[in-house]
């Protein structure tokens, strides 16, 4: 524990309190123990003040106030600084505890970089990443980190990125690579073309959803805080009739009943929920955090926790997205032109089938000769390439335009193209399933969560990959209006969890009760859209979520069990007159400090237990 000025004031305040106890002398004795509860509390009773002034009555401070001041009243000069005392010393363990849990989250989001090397007429600058321009040129030297996301221009290299995914693999990065700003340079000199911001770069939209999840409370978080604010005025109410009905009434002991009253008054100070639980959600964030989760609130959390259903999209989220062209079928043209007139038209389009063919064709493509491209969404695109008017998409967009053509009966993803009006042949792509897709499901299904797939691929594709995985229900041929409509008719059934790409998903993933973005890194679409987002492709980080989330949840519902449970049995025995202040006391900061230390156990989830599907269950 770090030792400042009020932790040396407390440990001098306790020397004089023992010492007093050397004196034989009880006036000595009591000047020693009123110096002592002075000295260790003047900023308990200068805080109360203040609050008082401002209209902030019941806190902590207040109870500690009228219980210390009530126990100097009785003429217990000894039990006054003693109960400040273990009150003073059970905060400076609260605090390191606090703030233990919070740098450790801090360390596992110090992705932030200092500086940046930019090269400038000819010189390297070291200057802050936010006075970097778009375009420029920064030097990353090994073992730095880079500071601004973009494209590398010069040297190759290996790059830890485990910052943003919690995976140590290091990923060779080369000429023409794009590379992430917070990941590490580990072995190269390499130079790097910026792209984007520093405001808008990854570092910082992940770095500001931290910040931001503090903001989206739980719903046992808003719970604890509303029932703080009104418990705290009721419990005062009741002390006061603890002291006045038995002495006014009953005709009993005044200072018996008094000392009862101030008993009442320490160990309802709700401190120790208002101040773990949060903390426990807060854990579980950093926890998730660590292994590439982001879940922008503890309300996100909890909800994960109580998923019924997840709704899967296919491509990107349980395949891996990178289609392969399989099969050319050309009518009266060749292979080569039917090729290279897609790879133009779809050239504009970031979907990975379009990609896919792009790069099939592997040749410079002049963009100038395509014209007036549009993508109708859940169809294809159009445009004109080389003066002609050409449609590359699925039977829909054949429908839409009245173009006769020949159906492919494929397991792979058919690509239609009409020349002028005319049909000219089709391309098919492949994609490969996840190899932890299948786990992912199967684990799902153990728990007994009902799994579905919606995709806009036609049925046999769909039907494939539905049956390869065991999935409950599987939907096809998809426009984004069938998503929505169907992903309403499932939330019937329970709290829904989506998970999707982040980009042609983002209705859906708007609507659901938690939305989950697949392969987060370097995407915009999939930070702003999700409710969590798992930094890389991997599916079974829905299960290392979901175990990180039922762990929080038990230690939320362990912390609060464990503070009731003490209070009340503390009140009962101070309503019999067994219980002392110092009890007291134990029952208000001491359940605190253990309730607080309890919640950073939310911080470790042991990878072992991770690996184990069935423990998910036990919890």
């Amino acid at each position: 524990m770090k030792i400042n000025k009020k932790t040396t004031r407390i440990i001098v305040a306790l020397l004089i309190f023992f010492i007093g106890y050397l004196f034989p002398r009880e006036d000595y004795k009591m000047y020693c123990h009123l110096f002592a509860y002075i000295l260790a509390g003047y900023d308990v009773i200068i805080k109360s003040v203040k609050n008082i002034s401002k209209g902030q009555v019941f806190d902590e401070n207040f109870l500690m106030c009228i219980a210390t001041v009530g126990a100097l009243a009785l003429s217990d000069v000894a039990e006054a600084a003693a109960v400040m005392l273990f009150y003073q010393v059970g905060e400076l363990f609260q605090g390191y505890a606090v703030g233990k849990s919070r740098n450790s989250i801090k360390e596992l989001m110090d992705i932030c970089p200092e500086y940046a090397n930019v090269e400038r007429d000819g010189n390297v600058e070291r200057v802050y990443p936010e006075d970097v321009e778009i375009g420029e040129v920064i030097v990353v030297k090994p073992g730095e980190k880079i500071a601004l996301d973009g494209e590398v221009v010069y040297g190759e290299s290996s790059v830890d990125t485990k910052a943003l995914t919690g995976e140590s693999i290091p990923i060779y990065k080369g000429k023409g690579d794009e590379v992430l700003s917070g990941c590490i340079n580990l072995n190269g000199l390499i130079k790097v073309k910026v792209k984007t911001s520093f405001d808008n770069s990854t570092v910082s939209k992940i770095l500001e959803l931290i910040e931001d999840s503090a903001d989206e409370k739980s719903v046992t978080e808003n719970f604890i805080t509303k029932f703080a604010k009104v418990y705290t005025p009721f419990v005062v109410a009741i002390a006061a009739l603890l002291v006045i009905v038995p002495t006014l009434f009953l005709k009993l002991d005044f200072n018996t009943w008094l000392y009862r009253g101030l008993l009442f008054l320490v160990v309802s100070c709700p401190c120790a929920l208002v101040i773990s639980i949060p903390m426990g959600f807060f854990s579980g964030i950093g926890a998730a955090s660590s292994r590439g989760i982001l879940i922008k609130g503890s309300n996100y959390l909890e909800m994960l926790s109580k998923a019924d259903i997840f709704v899967f999209d296919k491509t990107g989220t349980l395949t891996k997205g990178e289609f392969k062209v399989s099969e050319i079928d050309c009518v009266d043209i060749e292979r080569e032109n039917l090729l290279e007139i897609a790879s133009y038209i779809e050239t504009f389009s970031t979907h990975p089938i379009s990609l896919s063919i792009v790069k099939e064709f592997g040749k410079e493509i002049d963009i100038t000769k395509v014209k007036n491209f549009e993508e109708i969404s859940g169809h294809g695109v159009k445009g004109e390439v080389f003066e002609m008017e050409v449609l590359a998409g699925n039977e829909r967009l054949m429908d839409k335009f009245n173009v006769p053509f020949e159906k492919k009966d494929s397991t792979g993803s058919v690509v239609y193209i009409a020349i002028n009006g005319k049909y000219a042949g089709c391309i098919v792509v492949k994609d490969e399933v996840k190899a932890d897709s299948l786990e992912t499901i199967s684990s799902l299904k153990n728990m007994r969560i009902k799994t579905a797939m919606l995709t806009g691929d036609g049925k046999e594709v769909a039907q494939e990959i539905g049956e390869y995985l065991g999935l409950d229900e599987v939907h096809s041929k998809l426009l984004p209006k069938d998503k929505v409509d169907l992903t309403k008719k499932l939330m019937k059934g329970g709290t829904l969890c989506y998970v999707g790409d982040g980009i042609n998903d983002a209705p859906v993933l708007k609507m659901a009760d938690v939305s989950i973005a697949m392969g987060g890194l370097g995407s915009d679409a999939a930070i702003e859209a999700s409710d969590i987002v798992i930094m890389t492709d991997e599916p079974s980080k829905i299960l290392t979520g979901i175990k990180i989330s039922k762990k929080t949840i038990r230690i939320v519902k362990e912390n609060i069990i464990f503070s009731l449970g003490i209070k009340a049995g503390v009140l009962i025995l101070g309503a019999v007159g067994i219980a002392s202040m110092w009890m007291a006391i134990f029952a208000d900061v001491g359940v605190a400090v253990i309730a607080i230390l309890n919640s950073m156990r939310a911080l470790s989830v042991n990878n072992k237990v991770l690996n184990n599907n069935d423990s998910i269950l036990k919890i």
